[in-house]
């Protein structure tokens, strides 16, 4: 072989190296940036997720979890009805009325004297329940 015709194909070889390198580098600019935004997603979670606390609980001082409650002798039936889970505004004005018939109530278990609280409704409740 002559020197010439090494000389030609060096930078054809060349070329093909350069190339070659070229969509390795891309491939891997590609992958680095993919797994860059998996991470990103994983470890720094959505925005919405940091108001993701129920409106009912604030968190105190001391760390511990502060429910608020409802006087259901003083509330009235849209208060009740917004602050006791699975009591609409119905229920919530049926337990107005009871209340306004019979006067304020003296124990919890009186509650289940009203159309449509249950056992079940007033045990979902009992936290939030104030009598005074």
């Amino acid at each position: 072989m002559s020197m010439k015709g090494e000389y030609t194909m060096q930078p054809r070889l060349w070329q093909m190296v350069k190339q070659s390198l070229r969509h390795v580098a891309r491939q891997s600019f590609r992958q680095l940036v993919r797994q860059w935004m998996v991470l990103l997603v994983l470890l720094c979670p959505p925005l919405a997720w940091a108001d993701a606390t129920p409106v009912s609980v604030v968190p105190a001082a001391n760390s511990e979890v502060v429910i608020d409650t409802v006087n259901v002798n003083t509330a009235n039936a849209e208060e009740i009805s917004e602050g006791l889970a699975g009591i609409g505004l119905s229920k919530a004005q049926a337990i107005v009325a009871y209340r306004e018939k019979n006067g304020p109530f003296v124990a919890l278990e009186e509650l289940t004297a009203v159309k449509g609280v249950g056992e079940k409704t007033l045990a979902k409740n009992a936290a939030r329940i104030r009598l005074q």
